[in-house]
């Protein structure tokens, strides 16, 4: 865990950064599932120069940070983040649409969603699958977002990375799908392969045969998402899905749809969705979390690995209880329910 930040570190926070930094903010308005204790610092940047210019003096000072987007997969512990929290709004887009190469050059703070309705309104294909999906670019690429058969491996030209090298330094870098090591919703900087955040993507894209079909199917897969997941504030999937089989199948198999703690609910219309139904606390989200692993390893024998993130100030043991052992998790599940 993190050290708090001391009175001389924010102080040359506050000098270096003036009002984009504020002192003890909540998080909660920043995450998508409206859950999250207050940052020591939340500062706040506008562009990719301003947020290479950040890390690289965080990274200078010694000082912990975390880079926020769109705050989707993401539970924020109650008692908050310590350190810093870097809001990240660079959202400028670039879009070629008039001649080949046809591509989307995005900051890593830009809505994914956003960029890929807007490439489907020119008639491009590359993003459609995208159209739906809550969160940044930065996010999407650290994560290797999917859906509906799609992902950011198969997309992405390159990456724009800002790297801490060995010796201490900052050095931007330009990194393909292959540097980036991509995996099934996960990549080497979400590994911590490398220190490195991404300042920018740019997303090959191709000239639809079809621009209306392509539009009807961007509805049509708007409209199964609409019917299959809940509204409201989640996290987004919950669990990755096990090979061969679909998380909230499982969860839903093990009887635990609408399993409710407080205000957080596992979804009656999608398992692998947790809602905040108004007030939910962050234990309330790890208890349902830790109950559903757990029950689904005692029933199927199948060990569900979390989608989402924790972040911030959670013990060794709450974290042990989601990425830990088969001991660790059954012997948080046990006093869960007791």
């Amino acid at each position: 865990m993190s050290a708090a930040l001391t009175a001389s570190q924010r102080g040359a926070l506050a000098q270096r950064f003036g009002a984009a930094v504020r002192f003890d903010v909540p998080l909660a308005p920043y995450t998508s599932a409206r859950i999250g204790g207050p940052a020591d610092a939340l500062l706040t940047v506008a562009s990719v120069e301003a947020l290479a210019a950040a890390v690289a003096w965080l990274w200078q000072q010694g000082l912990s940070f975390r880079v926020l987007g769109g705050g989707s997969n993401v539970l924020v512990a109650d008692a908050g983040v310590r350190g810093v929290v870097l809001l990240n709004r660079a959202r400028a887009v670039t879009l070629r649409a008039d001649r080949a190469p046809y591509e989307a050059r995005a900051a890593s703070g830009a809505s994914l969603g956003a960029l890929a309705r807007r490439t489907v309104a020119e008639g491009l294909e590359g993003l459609a699958w995208a159209v739906g999906i809550p969160g940044t670019v930065g996010g999407a690429v650290v994560g290797n977002a999917g859906a509906f058969g799609g992902d950011i491996a198969g997309v992405l030209q390159t990456a724009e990375v800002l790297v801490l090298t060995p010796e201490g330094h900052s050095r931007r870098e330009v990194w393909t799908a292959a540097d980036l090591g991509f995996a099934y919703r996960t990549s080497a900087l979400k590994r911590g392969a490398v220190r490195g955040v991404v300042l920018r993507a740019t997303f090959r894209l191709r000239r639809a045969v079809d621009p209306a079909a392509l539009q009807a199917w961007v509805a049509e897969t708007q409209a199964r998402r609409r019917a299959t997941q809940p509204p409201g504030a989640s996290m987004g999937s919950m669990f990755k899905n096990p090979p061969g089989d679909a998380a909230g199948r499982l969860i839903d198999a093990a009887g635990l749809k609408g399993l409710r703690r407080g205000d957080a609910t596992i979804s009656p219309r999608h398992a692998n969705f947790f809602v905040n139904q108004g007030a939910a606390t962050a234990r309330a989200v790890w208890t349902l979390l830790v109950q559903a692993r757990a029950t689904v390893y005692r029933r199927f024998g199948v060990l569900l690995e979390p989608e989402i993130e924790l972040v911030g100030a959670w013990t060794r043991r709450e974290r042990a209880a989601v990425y830990g052992s088969v001991a660790d998790m059954l012997a948080a599940a046990e006093e869960v329910v007791s």
